[in-house]
């Protein structure tokens, strides 16, 4: 089930065990280097899919970043052995990267509704405190989707049958909000809101798009999800 985003960081003084999971040697070390600046331990480097989940398997890491494409075919490699280690090990946290946005990939990722997954694009790691916070996210168990990749999503929700027709515009702007991976304090604060006013607008959400009572992070993950596929 979906971690608390709100909980604290595993590890002392909310260090990250991290599996790094990317076939270029430069940008995987510079990874390395960077978490390892930041307080992390990087338990494993690997540079293609079954090794992923092997040492998803094997270290059992707090998070793995990941990048999409990578060998034999560098097409969507790390995506599927992502998909395939959080089968084996259901709800292992994954941050995947991706040289371009593919809402479809991130759909994938979360169809299993268990939350801790992030998605973005590769260019965020260059904003390193906005990668690190996304990182740190996606160990609590949130859900993280880059804003470009939201933007593309926005852009095609014109149609009157979209599963999210019914929703108001500020309902619309909440869920993508709750796309991004912001808790219901950090929406309220953005949109300058009361916390009774953002939990209102998210039941509302909920019961429009036909999530029956749940555990309300998991209905948080399938609303992102149907929000993805409209």
């Amino acid at each position: 089930m979906l971690l608390n985003p709100d909980k604290a960081l595993p590890g002392p003084r909310g260090c990250l065990r991290i599996v790094v999971a990317d076939d270029a040697v430069l940008l995987r070390e510079g990874l390395v280097r960077l978490l390892t600046e930041d307080g992390h331990q990087v338990v494993a480097t690997v540079g293609d899919g079954p090794a992923l989940l092997e040492a998803v398997l094997a270290h059992r890491p707090d998070v793995s970043v990941v990048d999409v494409r990578m060998p034999p075919t560098h097409t969507d490699e790390g995506l599927r052995a992502a998909i395939s280690a959080r089968s084996r090990l259901p709800g292992a946290p994954m941050l995947v990267l991706s040289q371009y946005v593919e809402a479809s990939y991130a759909a994938d990722l979360l169809a299993d509704g268990s939350g801790a997954i992030g998605y973005l694009l590769k260019d965020r790691v260059a904003k390193v405190e906005e990668f690190l916070d996304a990182l740190h996210r996606v160990a609590r168990g949130a859900t993280v989707l880059d804003p470009q990749v939201i933007a593309q999503v926005l852009a095609g929700q014109r149609r009157d049958n979209s599963p999210l027709a019914a929703l108001t515009a500020r309902e619309r702007e909440l869920l993508a909000l709750m796309a991004e991976g912001h808790s219901n304090t950090a929406i309220a604060q953005r949109l300058v809101l009361s916390a009774s006013a953002v939990e209102k607008h998210i039941g509302n959400i909920f019961a429009k798009l036909g999530l029956p009572p749940d555990d309300a992070q998991h209905r948080r993950v399938l609303a992102v999800l149907a929000y993805l596929r409209a």
